[in-house]
C-alpha cells in the first residue's frame, strides 16, 4: 500500500477533503512524506477512501501548479471511463489544465481521447470538449486536427449542453475551422427549444427567425 493509501485507509470522505490541501501544499512546496504519484496512483486503487483522497489531492495539485501532474497525463485519460464518478470528474477538471501547460503531452494520446468522448459519460465528454478547446487555443495546429470531433460534439450536444459546449468551442478556433463550428450550431438553432436557441442566438450576436405561428 502506498504512502496516500496508508493515510487515506480509515480517513472519511468529509476528513480527506479537509486535508487535501495541506497535502496539496506540501506537494507543491516539495516538503513533507506525500508525493503526486502516490495519489495519481490511488485514482486507481480498490479502497474507496485512498480513491477519494488520491482525487481531492489531485485536484488541489492542479489548482496550483498543474505542470506537475503532466507525468500522469496517461493515466488521466486513461481514468475517463473509470466506474468512479468522483475519479472521473478529478479526470475532466484536471486534462484541460494540462492541454493548456502541456499541449504536446496531452496531443500524443489523440486516439486515446477521442475514444474517452465516444465511450465516456457525460462528465467525460464535457472533459474531453473543454480538452480540445485548451489545445486549440494553445496552438492553431491543433485545430484541423480536431475540428471533426468538435462538429460531432456540437451535433450530438443535447439541449442542456449545446449552449455550454458553444461558448467553449467557438471562442478556441479561428478561420474555417470556426466558420464550420459556427455553421453547425446555427444549423441547429431552428431543430432546438426556443428558449435554448435564443440564448445561443445571443451569444453568436444574430437574430433569430420569428416563430411560426
Amino acid at each position: 500500500m502506498t504512502g496516500a493509501g496508508i493515510l487515506a485507509a480509515t480517513m472519511s470522505s468529509t476528513k480527506a477533503a479537509d486535508a487535501a490541501p495541506l497535502i496539496a501544499d506540501a506537494i507543491v512546496a516539495g516538503t513533507g512524506e506525500h508525493n503526486l504519484a502516490d495519489h495519481a496512483t490511488a485514482l486507481s486503487d480498490g479502497n474507496k477512501n485512498t480513491m477519494a483522497l488520491g482525487a481531492f489531492v489531485f485536484d488541489e495539485v492542479i489548482k496550483r501548479k498543474p505542470e506537475l501532474a503532466a507525468p500522469h497525463i496517461e493515466r488521466v485519460i486513461r481514468l475517463f471511463n473509470s466506474d468512479n464518478a468522483r475519479v472521473v470528474q478529478t479526470c475532466a477538471h484536471a486534462l484541460p489544465e494540462l492541454a493548456r501547460v502541456a499541449p504536446a503531452k496531452v496531443a500524443k494520446h489523440l486516439p486515446k481521447l477521442s475514444a474517452a468522448f465516444d465511450q465516456g459519460s457525460e462528465p467525460a465528454k464535457e472533459g474531453v470538449v473543454r480538452t480540445y478547446a485548451a489545445l486549440c487555443i494553445a496552438s492553431v495546429a491543433y485545430q484541423r486536427r480536431l475540428i471533426e470531433l468538435l462538429e460531432a460534439a456540437l451535433t450530438q450536444a443535447d439541449e442542456k449542453t449545446l449552449p455550454r459546449w458553444t461558448e467553449i468551442i467557438l471562442p478556441a478556433l479561428k478561420g474555417e475551422p470556426h466558420a464550420q463550428a459556427r455553421a453547425v450550431v446555427e444549423g441547429r438553432l431552428y431543430a432546438v427549444s426556443r428558449p435554448v436557441a435564443q440564448k445561443i442566438a445571443g451569444f453568436l450576436g444574430i437574430k433569430l427567425r420569428p416563430a411560426s405561428r
